[in-house]
């Protein structure tokens, strides 16, 4: 299955996202708060997806997206946003994103996006 990294500045949210991702057989390689964290995470690990946080404090998921894809373009990356957000949805998958979740999510859509991508 897939490597994975969870980008969130809830750790609830990336809790979820963990037992959720680690059930359906994915291996999560690192979990970061914001889009500074990830990047330095990604110097030591390059995973097969990436969810990224639409909103977060210091880097923001559109910024960190950019700079992924500029350097890491075969990483998938997965936003994750709040209801609300359809602009910046769109502005991500225009930057390069996979795919979108929406806030509220159930496990079996996260479950459904990460195998059509991997």
């Amino acid at each position: 299955m897939a490597k994975i990294i969870i980008v969130d500045d809830s750790r609830i949210l990336r809790k979820i996202l963990n037992a959720t991702l680690t059930e359906a057989g994915h291996e999560i390689v690192g979990e970061a708060g914001n889009g500074e964290e990830v990047l330095k995470l990604l110097e030591g690990c390059v995973p097969d997806l990436i969810t990224l946080d639409i909103t977060m404090p210091v880097m923001d998921g559109l910024t960190a997206l950019k700079l992924i894809k500029d350097k890491y373009p075969s990483i998938k990356v997965v936003m994750v946003s709040a209801a609300g957000q359809k602009n910046k949805v769109m502005e991500a998958l225009k930057a390069g994103a996979s795919d979108f979740l929406q806030k509220p999510f159930e496990p079996e859509d996260v479950k459904r996006v990460v195998y059509k991508l991997v």
